[in-house]
């Protein structure tokens, strides 16, 4: 897989840009700046996994925010559309544990970082003249294994300056003996390989880490009232990022029903139960995938085209993105794939929404394992 190198129109950098994880940086830093995608390729699977977990987790909170600022109201028939964009932001956690990781895993090392680890190594008298052969075969045997490491450092989200480092242990290492053949000579030799510590040039990842929070927006179309019913979409133009990762493509669909329509009497609040989902693909290398559901209440505060509705819910929630990229090893590409689960499983809501004429401006804060906010903004019918 090659390095992305490509521009792309302004909408999609708006939306995209808790994508800086997939290396779709914004035009003027892309062409300048190391994206993630570089970042990830010097990672094996079990790194990797550890260094993109926070963002993850952020990214399914933007995902399943937004979706609603108020309940369908309990009419069988009415007009009520709304079209607009709607801005999230998911609140970075502060705790040691989501700045910096520590884990063991298996690591490829590159020829560069295992020249390092054997530099030096102890050699009997005998084999000192056979050094650079020995060291050279000592190498091969490194680089052409997975071995188990310890790896410490940086989350994407952590220090830029904390980069990551790989522990080597040490092993014990067969190789070919440069003295077979002679008397007594075995064919094999076993050399002590000591322990060491390689560091990668990567630590958190600054366009994000500079940041407080993940931003994220997308377009919204919301559809009601029909039978106390309300349908919301979310959906952008499949477009192709680049041969090598393939399109870009997104779709959101949800639901809101107000039970309250096949009451005699009408409630004094409008409520619903709501129901989300949304899938999210960045070619081969990205996949997000995204359900909410819960209860939805509002209460609208004056009358005709200019009013106040105070909003809130409970929202259970699950994330879900699968990562595919290639670690690269000197000419070897490695693939490497796997799936990550957010972190929020519920939230909590509580926003207020003004209606001024045609327009309708909400804003609302989201209180969970990641907490976020959400601004709206739309054209209403």
């Amino acid at each position: 897989m090659k390095r992305l190198n490509f521009l792309v129109p302004t909408w999609m950098v708006i939306f995209t840009l808790a994508v800086f994880l997939f290396s779709m940086a914004s035009t003027a830093s892309a062409q300048n700046d190391e994206d993630l995608e570089e970042f990830l390729e010097n990672l094996s699977k079990d790194a990797a996994v550890k260094y993109v977990a926070p963002i993850v987790s952020a990214f399914g909170s933007n995902l399943n925010g937004g979706w609603f600022h108020k309940a369908p109201s309990s009419k069988m028939f009415g007009l009520d559309v709304e079209f607009g964009l709607v801005g999230m932001g998911t609140f970075y956690p502060k705790d040691p544990e989501y700045l910096s990781f520590s884990t063991s895993g298996n690591f490829r090392f590159s020829i560069a970082q295992a020249t390092e680890l054997v530099a030096g190594i102890s050699l009997d008298p005998q084999l000192e003249p056979f050094r650079n052969l020995i060291e050279s075969n000592l190498i091969d045997a490194i680089t052409n294994v997975n071995i188990n490491v310890g790896i410490s450092g940086a989350t994407v989200i952590g220090d830029p300056k904390d980069h990551i480092e790989i522990e080597y242990g040490g092993d014990n290492i067969e190789i070919d003996n440069p003295l077979y053949g002679l008397p007594g000579e075995q064919e094999k030799i076993i050399l002590a390989v000591p322990s060491g510590v390689i560091t990668l040039p990567i630590g958190g990842f600054g366009p994000i880490a500079d940041l407080s929070f993940l931003p994220l927006a997308t377009p919204q179309l919301s559809v009601g009232t029909i039978l106390g019913t309300r349908v919301t979409f979310r959906y952008l133009p499949s477009i192709t990022i680049s041969e090598e990762l393939g399109k870009f493509k997104y779709f959101g669909f949800g639901i809101q029903h107000n039970p309250g329509v096949l009451l005699p009497v009408p409630l004094p609040i409008d409520v619903s139960f709501g129901f989300f989902t949304q899938t999210l693909e960045v070619g081969t290398l990205f996949k997000a995938k995204t359900t909410a559901f819960g209860l939805n209440v509002s209460k609208k505060l004056g009358m005709g085209p200019i009013n106040v509705t105070p909003y809130g819910g409970f929202m259970f929630e699950k994330s879900t993105i699968d990562v595919s990229y290639t670690f690269m090893v000197e000419d070897e590409e490695i693939d490497v794939a796997f799936e990550l689960e957010g972190e929020n499983k519920s939230r909590l809501v509580l926003g207020l929404s003004l209606r001024l004429l045609i327009f309708n401006i909400n804003a609302d804060y989201n209180i969970g394992k990641y907490n976020s906010v959400t601004v709206g903004v739309m054209f209403t019918i």
